[in-house]
């Protein structure tokens, strides 16, 4: 049988009357009648086939159906349908849908019946029964919730599935826009939405909204829609369909993995273990809960490793982060840094005695372990706390705290896969919050090692006046290795050093220990600056194959590259010798405020080796300040250096000011709260000793001079005010003269300071060092060094161009 490709109408045409082939037929089957859709189906008109009988039509007459033929006209009253093959005026053969139907006219009732003959063609036919069971299907069979709705938003018809969402029976919604029938949806929305898509046919999909319905009242639920706009053939507009899918789960699946990806990057932004549990409670509100509480043992607050396992219920927990979308939670009851216990009872210590957790879908208020924490029920209750889950916070199998998740806003209580959710944030939470404890217990062991390698209190000099800060980066949370030092030397002068070794953490922290003592070391033998640097660009060296590429540790960086700048002030000479490794210069303030920053030479960071080092001398008059610093001072707010160095000047150029009140004004104008890297800064005041603190007589090489030596000596201490003290000071003064006209060569110098102690010194031209040595009991000599040793504070031998000096130190009373 051939079938018909070409001139198909569709659904809607098989239904219309202007396309059905209609034809009516006599008593005896003949064609009486012919209509034009007759004609167009089969290319034949009328004048071909009045007349005729239409078994003539048919392509190939089926004994079947030419037998029903005449069974029907020879009266049969019902309709009859069946299935033909006819040939078309074209030749075409084309299949058929007959339907017979008997018809007697008014005007003759006792005739032989006619028959009125529909025929619609088989495959659009099929097409039509499809469409049918389509429709039947969505209806009836099809999970996807249908809605159609006419021009008003009005239901006129719904599926099964629908009722089923919503609970209401079809029945019941007919006739009703979606706010009359579900006032539990968000119906402003939702119609506002529909009447877009009438206005404009402009189609929408997955329109999400969420609320409760009759068939689920305790529990939210969460839809996606799609609406399209119905129009009949002419374009009429007849109303919506409007799609509905139920997306709870996928959405909260969705939620859930949005939460936790959220999680992995707002929770352990800092090392800090407060604000790590504080991220973990701003991450959960209001997503999951509507109020957490996060409580830490005590131990891991301080940094202290708890021990592995369970804990018992005693244990001293500390409230580390409150967060709540109610504002009326007492404070006390809530308040960071507090104690905070719980009953043994209570679901927060089983969690910490057995590390599982609790869902307490439903509060009861009478309850053992509420009733014992009446403070904090108190809060719970006025918020209207509903439903309650509890998670350990462990990491490496160490039990760190335990974290409290409450709803009271949103009506759903926590369920399974709610408790999931939060013992996945609370694992992550864990591990960053036991990483930001182990940083912790490492900050504090090098800011402890920090302070106790740096000077603890600075000394009284005459020469200086001095005040320090050291600032660790990250407000006392990475430390580094930056230094200074004030050390007294010989002649009353003083050194100012500051260093700064690369890197932070204990390694930097014991580097930074290991170099300042070297410095104070070479410091006791009073070389001159540049000569102190060059061997300690050789420790460096040292250290750094020590370490070799291999053996840096991943906090400390290398001990090369380090800087430091060393400084000696002479105030006899009121001269400051200078020489810098890689440093930057001090800040010189004069007394009339001006600031300058001396250009002095480039000297290479230590570690280098085999660079040479120079130094700079400065004449500096009564009262110049001196500001050395590290680098962190200068990037403390901005990473111009030239803005930095701007903002020091502006700070110190009212060196009137008390020193402390100077460091303050620079630390709170060059540093923020957390400076990015460890910052120390050591000012100074010069005090110069003029020429009635001092008195210096040349000496001739001849034995007899002692006895004047002692009398020039003892008259000036009678007239300093220092009798007290001549005795011992005249016989020191007679060993060093003595030792240096008998060892020494001139010519022979002796000088008195007086300052904070009273220093005594005897120069010749000799490069010969005297050593201090035991003398036998039969010794005529060897005694003079031994004796000065017992009767003086310190003793010691500075090296000059031009020879040696032999220095001591004697106390001096206090009424100096």
């Amino acid at each position: 049988m051939a079938r018909n490709t070409g001139g198909g109408q569709g659904s809607d045409a098989v239904v219309g009357a202007e396309v059905a082939a209609t034809a009516v037929l006599d008593s005896r089957g003949v064609v009486v009648r012919w209509s034009p859709a007759a004609e167009r189906l089969l290319g034949r008109p009328a004048a071909q086939v009045l007349g005729r009988p239409a078994l003539d039509l048919l392509a190939r007459p089926e004994p079947a159906v030419v037998a029903a033929t005449r069974r029907a006209l020879r009266g049969a009253p019902e309709v009859r349908s069946a299935v033909v093959t006819v040939r078309c005026g074209d030749g075409r053969l084309l299949e058929l849908v007959l339907w017979a139907y008997p018809s007697t006219g008014p005007e003759s009732p006792g005739a032989a019946p006619h028959w009125v003959v529909l025929a619609v063609e088989a495959a659009q036919m099929r097409r039509w029964e499809g469409d049918q069971a389509v429709m039947e299907g969505l209806f009836s069979q099809s999970p996807v919730g249908l809605l159609v709705t006419d021009t008003e938003l009005r239901c006129v018809r719904r599926n099964v599935a629908l009722e089923r969402m919503t609970g209401i029976p079809t029945a019941e919604r007919l006739g009703k826009r979606i706010g009359e029938a579900l006032p539990g949806l968000s119906a402003e929305a939702i119609e506002s939405q529909m009447q877009q898509v009438l206005d404009t046919g402009v189609p929408t999909m997955d329109f999400v909204h969420r609320g409760r319905t009759v068939a689920d009242p305790e529990h939210e639920h969460v839809w996606s829609t799609s609406t399209f706009r119905l129009q009949d053939p002419a374009g009429a507009v007849l109303g919506l369909c409007h799609a509905v899918i139920d997306v709870t789960a996928s959405y909260r699946a969705q939620e859930r993995r949005t939460l936790l990806n959220e999680a992995s990057l707002h929770i352990g932004t800092t090392l800090d273990v407060m604000r790590t549990a504080q991220e973990l409670a701003e991450v959960a509100v209001p997503r999951l809960a509507d109020t957490v509480t996060v409580d830490l043992l005590d131990a891991v607050v301080a940094g202290e490793a708890p021990e592995p396992g369970p804990v018992e219920d005693s244990v001293t927990l500390r409230r580390a982060a409150f967060r709540s979308t109610w504002r009326g939670h007492s404070r006390a009851a809530y308040a960071v840094g507090e104690l905070s216990r719980f009953a043994s009872s209570s679901p927060q210590a089983r969690c910490m005695a057995d590390l599982e957790s609790r869902l307490v879908a439903r509060l009861d208020y009478t309850a053992d372990w509420l009733r014992d924490d009446a403070r904090r029920v108190v809060g719970l209750r006025a918020a209207g706390a509903h439903s309650l889950m509890v998670v350990p916070l462990a990491a490496r199998n160490v039990l760190m705290g335990v974290a409290s998740f409450y709803r009271w806003q949103q009506p759903d209580p926590f369920d399974d896969e709610d408790l999931t959710l939060s013992a996945e944030l609370a694992s992550r939470a864990a591990v960053c919050i036991d990483n930001a404890r182990r940083y912790t217990r490492e900050s504090a062991a090098s800011l402890a090692l920090q302070r106790r390698l740096l000077p603890s209190e600075l000394p009284e000099l005459h020469a200086v006046e001095v005040a320090a800060r050291y600032r660790p980066a990250g407000a006392e949370s990475d430390v580094g290795g930056d230094w200074f030092d004030v050390i007294a030397l010989s002649g009353a002068r003083v050194a100012l050093v500051v260093g700064d070794v690369p890197g932070h953490g204990i390694h930097a922290s014991a580097t930074m220990g290991r170099l300042r003592t070297a410095v104070n070391t070479l410091a006791d033998l009073d070389i001159p600056p540049d000569e102190l640097l060059t061997h300690l660009d050789d420790l460096v060296v040292r250290l750094a194959e020590e370490d070799g590429p291999s053996g840096s540790p991943p906090t400390g960086g290398t001990v090369t590259g380090t800087t430091c700048l060393y400084a000696v002030y002479d105030p006899v000479e009121r001269s400051c010798t200078l020489a810098s490794a890689g440093h930057y210069p001090p800040a010189v303030v004069h007394p009339d405020g001006n600031v300058e920053f001396p250009r002095l030479p480039a000297g290479p960071p230590l570690g280098l080796g085999g660079m040479p080092f120079e130094t700079t001398e400065l004449d500096l008059v009564d009262g110049t300040v001196l500001a050395l610093f590290t680098n962190g001072l200068l990037l403390g707010r901005d990473p111009d250096i030239d803005v930095g160095l701007q903002a020091l000047r502006r700070s110190l150029s009212h060196p009137d000011r008390p020193l402390e009140q100077i460091c303050d004004q620079v630390a709170a104008t060059l540093l923020p709260l957390r400076p990015p890297d460890d910052v120390a800064l050591l000012v100074a005041r010069t005090h110069a000793l003029g020429a009635d603190r001092v008195a210096t007589w040349d000496l001739a090489a001849d034995p007899a001079v002692v006895v004047d030596a002692r009398s020039l000596a003892a008259r000036k201490l009678t007239e300093w005010g220092l009798k007290e003290i001549s005795f011992i000071a005249e016989l020191v003064v007679s060993e060093l003269v003595t030792n240096a006209i008998r060892y020494g060569l001139p010519p022979i110098r002796l000088r008195l300071i007086r300052g904070t102690n009273l220093i005594c010194e005897v120069s010749d031209s000799s490069s010969t060092s005297p050593r201090l040595r035991r003398a036998g009991a039969d010794d005529e000599g060897g005694r003079g060094l031994f004796l000065v040793a017992q009767l003086t504070q310190r003793w010691g031998t500075r090296y000059t161009p031009n020879g040696k000096t032999i220095w001591t130190e004697l106390a001096a009373p206090h009424t100096m």
